[in-house]
């Protein structure tokens, strides 16, 4: 009982920035180890992210890539197919963009959508439902047996704390383009969302690609508990690195390469 009111107060005590900056730094060296260890390795790596809309799926992903190189740590957020695409294999698209050897690359969203998105607003038929429900495991035994390392992560945030944030963006101009119509009818829709997630983690929460889910209500929380999982995943170890130092600038041929800028189109200073 104890235990439960205590992490009842955890729950619903907000992280303070400087701790969870400081937990952050530490997590992005973390990351940035990783990252040194996919290369020398050359590991392949795929993240999904999904989840309810406002969930913290995009800020959880900033922070796991704000520290490291983009060649490595690929992002992938695709918009809706186009007519070539809708004509093509369902998975293809999204198999054009997996990671090569020294690559992670991370679905904003994924083929998952076919469970979530598109079955809820009615953008594909019941029967290419039903089919992705029952191939999809078998398709992601393909891409595991293949070398692939797949990490699966739901972002769940509660229905309070959605609301919360659906306000603020329309209340606040730079978010306001966070907010879609698809967002506002997935507000509206919310159970259907519900069953249709229940129905996904059943039928796709599979011993060779398990589904890990986040609380996301306490986004800092969030974004700390996935990165310290994801690096829980994937053993890594401090790869073998040669010794830099700064070479000697040649003089030869050197000029006031300042001056020679004189006349040229500065900004304006104003900070």
């Amino acid at each position: 009982m104890a235990k439960k009111n205590k992490d009842h107060e955890k729950e619903n005590k907000r992280m303070k920035r400087k701790e969870y900056e400081a937990e952050m730094r530490d997590l992005q060296a973390q990351l940035c180890r990783l990252q040194d260890w996919v290369k020398y390795k050359g590991l392949r790596v795929i993240l999904v992210f999904e989840g309810r809309d406002a969930a913290g799926k995009g800020g959880t992903i900033r922070a796991i890539t704000e520290r490291v190189s983009p060649r490595v740590f690929r992002l992938v957020a695709l918009p809706a197919p186009s007519d070539r695409e809708k004509s093509q294999m369902y998975i293809q698209r999204y198999m054009q963009h997996f990671p090569a050897a020294g690559e992670i690359v991370i679905f904003d969203r994924s083929w998952y959508n076919r469970a979530g998105v598109e079955h809820v607003m009615g953008f594909c038929s019941d029967k290419q439902y039903e089919a992705f429900l029952e191939l999809c495991p078998t398709v992601e035994k393909y891409i595991v047996d293949a070398g692939i390392i797949l990490i699966k992560y739901w972002l769940e945030v509660g229905k309070k704390e959605q609301q919360r944030r659906f306000e603020a963006r329309i209340n606040d101009h730079v978010r306001q383009w966070k907010l879609s119509p698809m967002d506002l009818e997935s507000f509206r829709r919310w159970y259907e969302y519900s069953r249709a997630r229940d129905r996904m983690l059943e039928a796709t929460d599979t011993k060779h690609a398990p589904w890990y889910l986040i609380h996301s209500d306490d986004k800092k929380r969030a974004r700390l508990n996935c990165i310290r999982h994801l690096l829980s995943l994937i053993p890594y170890r401090k790869t073998p690195r040669e010794k830099v130092e700064l070479p000697a600038r040649k003089n030869k041929g050197s000029y006031d390469d300042q001056a020679s800028l004189k006349g040229r189109h500065f900004i304006p200073e104003k900070y």
